[in-house]
């Protein structure tokens, strides 16, 4: 017999399982991504950022070109041997790229983009009739912590008026060219110009740490001598500054030419090298701090996790293995002198009341027996004396029937009053034969 059949079918319980784990699993990935609900698809100059200012439009074409792209929100990056992209903000911490900037030396080559625009949303009445990402840019300011840095303290970043760029074998104008970014005062020998305005000021160099760059001279056209060659230090990376970013940014990428030179000095950086090119999130302030979902599942935490993962699979398969119409349980009542019997059994058991059960079941016993010796007298002690002679015309040795039933009555314990019972029930089988 089993109850009636489950409301909720097989098909509908796994859907409502499936969705459920599917929201939570999303849920969990939402924290491990950073995602925070924030529009970080315009208004700011960093890769994830479709509007004038943003370099989105520089990822995906190094990424048509065959390179591996990637964009990293921890700052663990930092230590890897990859071509680490740098966008810091007006508002970066000048001491944070500093040490950012001397931590790379033996790591890895850095390219840095310093930012020129001020860009905000559109007006309320404005924004509903453009795409999301659109943004209004303002003409903003030199990074009020670009002397702060130590090593660009000894040169000047101004902001002008120019006639065009050239470098890495390109021409051409730019953007804004009434609005141009540049570094102005450059000390001897420290940063190589391999992009310039019409002007002469540096758009992008590379600086001269005394490191061995072939590729990054050949692009600026200086040339060392032989024992200036022989004392660079190979295992120095480069390090590339971008004074105007409109060479890289989405404004500046509609430009084929432009475009054009950006690839190429990135190719100059790699010196031929095949880096994976990783674009810093933490400069611009869309970092993620490290929790507790992406260190489960970074060694050593990671093997837990997978116990665990295999814990709750087991669990599932278990569940689904009970599934259906459950057998009625017995009732809780059961009507009949056999539940009776066993509901005061129960009591005397629960009770600890042993030495209730040995004068009761003595007297059914020699009743049953003068029933069958035909006894007829109902005073117990005659009934019992009437089945020691019964006994004894037999000829069944052994204890009487009398002391064994005294020995019942004064029976405590469980186990010496089921002994006592069965030499009694023994006698009655005796009797019968």
């Amino acid at each position: 017999m089993s109850r009636r059949s489950n409301p909720f079918s097989v098909g509908k319980l796994v859907l409502v399982l499936l969705v459920g784990s599917g929201a939570f699993l999303l849920f969990l990935y939402a924290i491990g991504a950073g995602w925070t609900g924030e529009r970080e698809r315009a208004g700011t100059a960093h890769v994830n950022s479709n509007a004038l200012d943003g370099f989105s439009a520089l990822a995906e074409l190094l990424e048509l070109r065959g390179y591996s792209v990637d964009v990293a929100r921890d700052r663990l990056v930092r230590e890897n041997e990859v071509l680490l992209v740098l966008t810091p903000s007006l508002n970066t911490d000048p001491a944070e790229l500093d040490e950012l900037m001397e931590l790379r030396r033996y790591i890895g080559p850095t390219l840095v983009i310093l930012p020129k625009w001020y860009s905000a949303p559109l007006p309320d009445q404005v924004a509903g009739e453009n795409p999301s990402d659109w943004v209004q840019l303002g003409r903003g300011f030199t990074p009020f912590w670009f002397e702060q840095v130590e090593d660009f303290e000894p040169m000047q970043l101004s902001q002008g008026k120019t006639r065009g760029w050239s470098g890495l074998g390109y021409s051409g104008d730019l953007p804004d060219e009434d609005f141009i970014q540049a570094i102005t005062d450059l000390p001897e020998r420290q940063l190589f110009p391999i992009i310039s305005d019409s002007e002469g000021d540096l758009l992008a160099g590379y600086w001269n740490r005394n490191g061995y760059h072939p590729y990054l001279a050949d692009a600026a056209g200086v040339r060392f001598s032989e024992d200036e060659e022989y004392g660079q230090d190979e295992g120095l990376y480069p390090l590339v500054i971008v004074a105007e970013p409109d060479l890289m940014n989405n404004y500046g990428l509609s430009d084929r030419t432009r475009a054009q030179a950006a690839i190429s000095l990135i190719d100059a950086t790699m010196e031929g090298y095949d880096y994976s090119i990783v674009f810093d999130m933490t400069l611009p302030g869309l970092g993620s701090a490290e929790n507790l979902l992406t260190l489960a599942f970074r060694p050593p935490f990671l093997a837990a996790t997978l116990c665990l993962l295999l814990v709750f699979l087991v669990i599932g398969w278990r569940a689904f293995r009970r599934f259906g119409p459950p057998v009625a349980e017995e009732q809780v009542h059961v009507l009949g002198k056999t539940q009776l019997a066993r509901n005061g059994a129960a009591l005397i058991e629960r009770a600890r009341r042993w030495h209730l059960l040995g004068a009761p079941y003595a007297s059914v016993i020699a009743g049953r027996i003068a029933e069958t010796q035909n006894i007829r007298t109902l005073d117990p002690e005659t009934r019992e004396a009437a089945i020691d002679a019964a006994l004894a015309r037999q000829g069944i040795a052994g204890p009487t029937f009398s002391e064994k039933a005294h020995a019942l009555r004064n029976a405590r314990g469980p186990a010496e009053m089921i002994r006592a019972a069965s030499a009694l029930k023994a006698i009655e089988r005796m009797l019968k034969r």
